[in-house]
């Protein structure tokens, strides 16, 4: 039994491992290549150039790779690079970059992506984290590993969400988050450490109070943000205080307060 469907159509150019899984009244276009151990649903548009890893799973009327929406956009050959892992659910979009920025939207491995949500163009999402249904990235967007977004939320272009950061649902982003931190509201204001995420993926009591102790010397002493940030590397620096500063100092936008 054939594991693609005979409604589906494939461009003669497309490169599927021999295990992918096609299902019916799907479109995969040139230049498309689609790694083991991937099901690509019923009513699923792929066009390239774009590259999907392994056992990516895509569900019905996601749109992967297709043509930005920015209007600078003139049919210049960008692309999408998807890793291993992913789950993309129902009517999520993902579009490929553009020629004025990395001509490149990068999503690594194990994401997961609820129905409606969306990633623009030039996006480079990490690994591990997770979109709920209409959450949307804009264009030029960074996901730092482990990030959140809850339903209906979204991100202003070139901005950055930092690792391990979560975002309430229905939350409006408009600067960028530092790494741990959960915001929430319209436009988002911060709202302590994710404790209890960080805490379910190991990390230790210890960095867990040394992130607390680093979140009240950034957000709540009325500091200003460079003698904040002094007082913090005065001290010890673990790991993870390091992860956290550098996404405050690294900020181009300014962080969310």
């Amino acid at each position: 039994m054939s594991l693609i469907h005979p409604t589906a159509l494939i461009d003669p150019s497309a490169q599927l491992a021999e295990d992918v899984e096609v299902g019916p009244y799907s479109i995969i276009g040139p230049q498309v290549t689609i790694g083991e151990g991937s099901v690509i649903g019923p009513h699923v548009v792929i066009k390239g150039p774009s590259t999907l890893g392994k056992r990516n799973r895509i569900f019905q009327f996601a749109s992967v790779g297709e043509d930005c929406q920015d209007k600078k956009y003139q049919g210049e050959p960008t692309r999408l690079e998807m890793g291993d892992d992913n789950v993309v659910r129902e009517s999520v979009t993902i579009h490929r970059g553009t020629a004025q920025d990395l001509g490149l939207t990068k999503i690594g491995n194990g994401n997961l992506f609820m129905a409606y949500s969306h990633v623009a163009h030039d996006c480079v999402v990490g690994d591990n984290c997770i979109m709920a249904n209409q959450a949307t990235l804009a264009g030029h967007v960074t996901l730092g590993d482990y990030a959140i977004l809850g339903g209906l939320s979204a991100v202003h272009q070139f901005s950055r969400v930092g690792a391990h950061a979560m975002c309430g649902g229905g939350s409006i982003i408009l600067k960028d988050i530092p790494a741990y931190v959960m915001v929430s509201g319209h436009p988002a204001e911060t709202h302590g450490i994710n404790y209890e995420g960080l805490k379910r993926r190991g990390f230790s009591k210890e960095a867990l109070q040394a992130l607390r102790n680093a979140y009240k010397v950034i957000f709540r002493q009325g500091l200003n943000l460079q003698d904040a940030i002094n007082q913090l590397e005065a001290g010890q620096v673990s790991p993870e205080i390091q992860v956290f500063l550098n996404s405050i100092k690294n900020s181009a936008r300014g962080i969310t307060r």
